[in-house]
């Protein structure tokens, strides 16, 4: 009986080193050589210090700024762990908000985000990923139009032009991976970056 289960033992153990360790390990080392910021998770800074990731939103709440999607992500509620709260862009628990299209409280904030957003720029129509939250709560951009939309709010924030913010958005504009794949999007931290450089001129 032995003999028939050494190959099995033997096989498990060279598959486990293989497919669990030097594989893993060969990709991580490659990856590293190629793609190293990637690799180290596209991590984004500002005066030698980190501000973040260009792969996951973050909260600008600031009208100075551009702001990115609504995010559905929660965290324990600190005074209460059966519960949740809400915890926009938080990595550690990615997720969507699971409301459906019947869903009165999923309504309620849509209509609330819209009303708002019309309050700022009433001539427009407001675009859907600026009310709409993505699958994993975590979406680092918005599309061009979400971008041009609030244009008129941050120049009145940080008194300038119109016209000079949409040249910052364009030129932060991002195309189609190979001029076909994905939507045309705008980087959220680095268009907001790129803002504050401008501004500092």
């Amino acid at each position: 009986m032995l003999r028939e289960i050494r190959p099995a033992i033997v096989l498990l153990l060279v598959l486990t080193a293989i497919t669990g360790l030097a594989y893993p390990l060969a990709m991580t080392a490659i990856a590293g050589a190629i793609f190293p910021a990637q690799a180290q998770g596209s991590l984004i800074e500002k005066d030698g210090k980190m501000v973040g990731s260009a792969l996951i939103g973050q909260e600008f709440k600031d009208d100075k700024y551009f702001h990115g999607r609504p995010s559905a992500t929660l965290a324990p509620d600190p005074n209460d762990s059966t519960k949740t709260v809400s915890a926009p862009y938080n990595a550690a628990n990615s997720g969507g908000s699971n409301l459906g299209p019947t869903s009165k409280a999923l309504a309620d904030r849509l209509k609330e985000d819209v009303d708002k957003l019309k309050g700022e720029n009433p001539n427009a129509a407001v675009p859907v990923d600026l009310v709409t939250t993505s699958a994993s709560g975590l979406d680092p951009d918005i599309s061009p139009e979400a971008a041009q939309f609030q244009v008129p709010r941050v120049a009145k924030a940080r008194k300038i032009s119109e016209d000079q913010l949409r040249q910052l958005v364009a030129s932060n504009t991002q195309g189609r991976l190979l001029g076909l794949l994905g939507e045309p999007r705008v980087n959220v931290l680095a268009l907001n970056l790129a803002l504050d450089r401008a501004s500092a001129k």
